[in-house]
């Protein structure tokens, strides 16, 4: 008989909704059922494409001892981490504390009144069982002491955390992250520290645009280095595109196979600006494939693009994407799969487990024809595999870097057809996760979700229709953004310069959370200063950009003792070191001579330029494009710094050189 997770759009809740455990979702009724029975709250949270979430959940949840257990001695909760950030992060707050670790699925018990008591992560199936004994039995012979125990808990997490006033970090402290962060580089296998490894989107784009303010090479060598590791190792789908989540090993060889939209949407991003800056033929196949893939595997029928794929199938992690010597001669033949055996480094011992092998590509084959034939039946036999489970879950954060990404990836790769993607996207963000100035975090086919938008979800929405609006042009994308970004300011504001992750008026958690390093996706804190100084970009707002440099100050002393949690934050110090560049295109949609214009700010301003583009007398939404006019007739840029411009110029050699002179 399935449990009250039966009716959740979560599709990581509805994995649970025919568990013997009598789960409820997060609310209010559970905690004053567990007040009514005086018992504690089981709090389990994860996610859907969690392999150990999977681990924990046929050993112990689907296990009928084990859930009476659960359902005589506590009232059961679980949680969605990406449907609710928040509730996940001031209880990861606590089993970090309490244990010095932390990870998913994580198990806290909590008081009926909320207060965290003892926290962990995985626990095989004997050692849970034995832990509910053990908390059932202190709950009954020792209350005080556990209540206690969690109202310290509650008043250790609570105290004050200033992180005081200032500014964004200068032209020394960004060079001074580029030392640390060139002591930590991993010199012989790209990437920073050791295993586990993530792919470092954020660090990308800030090592770029350092390089490009100072011309120092260590900078871009770091950011060249580590997308070619990636992209040549196992934690990059050779046949299929897009990234897994992280390596476990310190080569990029073995991935944590779960794909997950936030890292994809941001490595098309960081690979776009790899080939803007450098050229280089293999970050634009890479930012190419991997945007074809979120289309391909991610995209919902909405429009949307879905959370993540799972690591598992059948029962396996990884099984969809490994492969023996043997398998490979069964799909292409004995000639060609030998050939594929050496190219991507499939051996009888394996890369992996149980004798696979993860593909990897060390070269490009000199035989291009062969290669691309080769993969094309590979992936066509992969196709005849179980494919790995989809979260269809939307989450607005995500797709706000979805639309960002790909939005810049069609316009400078002219993919039009990946602009419209982008557009689609925002369609429906805009239509369904919008209410008034407010969001929702989340929605599933086209029903939005319960759960209030938290502070990533205002800026990285913000974020999306920004640079969708720097490659169509279209008003409506800056006046909604003017919107969310508007909210962020009167509702998520922490009175010093900073930022809250949730909302002023959000639903009151024994905590109110605010983290402002970067993780897996960009610090809420770090998104919304980079939305806030583009959009005064647009707009000539000096309440935006002053609450963008406040918001940057919590970088300064990032840069110099932890950079890698910072990248975002420290890419967005670059943009505001060059004013940030404003430019306006202005001329017939329809004419080549704005297109030409409109394509050369777009590849060579530097990154977080505030562009635009319209017909003559501008739009209101984007006052960058007021008083801008033809020059003699033909379509014209005019390039600006604080809504100061120079004389307006109508070729792209002309607009190359102004360009190339803010530079200097």
């Amino acid at each position: 008989m399935p449990n009250r997770l039966a009716e959740a759009t979560s599709p990581y809740l509805l994995q649970h909704a025919g568990n013997p455990v009598d789960w409820h979702p997060w609310g209010e009724e559970a905690f004053a059922e567990a007040r009514r029975r005086e018992v504690p709250v089981l709090l389990s949270v994860g996610y859907s494409a969690c392999h150990w979430c999977h681990v924990m959940a046929h050993e112990s949840f689907e296990d009928p001892t084990t859930a009476q257990m659960m359902n005589t001695g506590f009232v059961n909760i679980k949680v969605d981490r990406e449907e609710r950030p928040d509730v996940d992060a001031v209880h990861m707050e606590a089993t970090q504390a309490m244990t010095g670790q932390g990870g998913w699925p994580m198990t806290v018990f909590l008081t009926p009144d909320g207060a965290p008591f003892y926290c962990g992560t995985y626990f095989p199936r004997e050692h849970f069982q034995r832990l509910l004994m053990g908390v059932q039995r202190a709950w009954s012979e020792e209350r005080e002491g556990v209540v206690e125990q969690g109202r310290r808990v509650v008043e250790a997490l609570s105290g004050s955390r200033s992180l005081g006033r200032g500014n964004a970090p200068g032209p020394e402290a960004l060079d001074e992250a580029v030392e640390v962060l060139s002591r930590e580089y991993d010199d012989a296998n790209g990437g920073f520290g050791g295993a586990p490894k993530f792919p470092p989107s954020m660090l990308l784009s800030f090592l770029l645009a350092q390089h490009a303010r100072t011309g120092a090479e260590r900078g871009r060598a770091m950011a060249e280095h580590t997308a070619e590791a990636m992209a040549r190792g196992g934690v990059y789908d050779q046949l299929g595109g897009g990234f897994a989540r992280y390596s476990v090993d310190s080569r990029w060889v073995v991935p944590h196979f779960e794909k997950m939209l936030y890292d994809n949407a941001l490595l098309v991003r960081a690979y776009t600006r790899l080939w803007r800056a450098t050229g280089d033929a293999l970050a634009k196949r890479v930012a190419l494939e991997t945007a074809d893939w979120m289309v391909a595997d991610l995209r919902t029928g909405e429009g949307g693009f879905a959370s993540a794929l799972d690591a598992d199938t059948e029962g396996e992690e990884g099984r969809y994407y490994v492969w023996t010597p043997g398998e490979l001669r069964s799909a292409l033949g004995e000639d060609d799969g030998a050939w594929a055996a050496e190219l991507f480094g499939v051996t009888p011992e394996g890369t992996f487990e149980h004798g696979y092998s993860v593909l990897r590509l060390p070269e490009d084959p000199a035989d291009s024809g062969r290669y691309e034939r080769v993969r094309a039946s590979l992936l066509a036999a992969r196709a005849k595999r179980v494919r790995p489970d989809r979260d269809d879950k939307v989450v607005a954060a995500w797709n706000g870097l979805a639309v960002a990404g790909l939005a810049e990836a069609g316009a400078l790769f002219d993919r039009p057809d990946l602009v419209e993607r982008a557009r689609e996207a925002a369609d429906l963000l805009t239509r369904v996760h919008v209410s008034g100035d407010r969001l929702v975090r989340t929605s599933r086919d086209g029903r939005a979700g319960a759960s209030a938008g938290v502070l990533e979800d205002y800026a990285d929405v913000a974020e999306g229709l920004l640079a969708l609006h720097a490659v169509t042009g279209e008003p409506e994308r800056v006046e909604l953004a003017g919107r969310l970004l508007g909210t962020v300011l009167d509702h998520f504001g922490d009175g010093e310069g900073g930022f809250f992750d949730t909302a002023d008026d959000s639903e009151a958690l024994f905590n109110r959370p605010q983290d402002p390093t970067d993780a897996s996706t960009p610090s809420g804190r770090f998104a919304a200063a980079g939305a806030l100084l583009w959009y005064a970009g647009l707009t000539g707002s000096a309440r935006h950009r002053q609450a963008a440099d406040e918001a940057l100050a919590v970088a300064v002393p990032l840069a110099a003792k932890a950079p890698r949690a910072a990248g975002w934050g420290l890419a967005v110090a670059e943009t505001l070191l060059s004013g940030p560049l404003e430019i306006a295109v202005v001329g017939p949609e329809d004419d080549p001579a704005t297109a030409e214009l409109h394509r050369t700010a777009l590849l060579e301003a530097p990154f977080g330029t505030a562009v635009t583009r319209g017909r003559p007398g501008g739009a209101a939404a984007v006052p960058l494009l007021e008083d801008r006019g033809l020059v003699d007739g033909s379509p014209a840029a005019y390039v600006c710094q604080g809504f100061s411009c120079r004389l307006p110029v109508t070729s792209p050699e002309e607009l190359s050189g102004q360009i190339a002179q803010t530079r200097a």
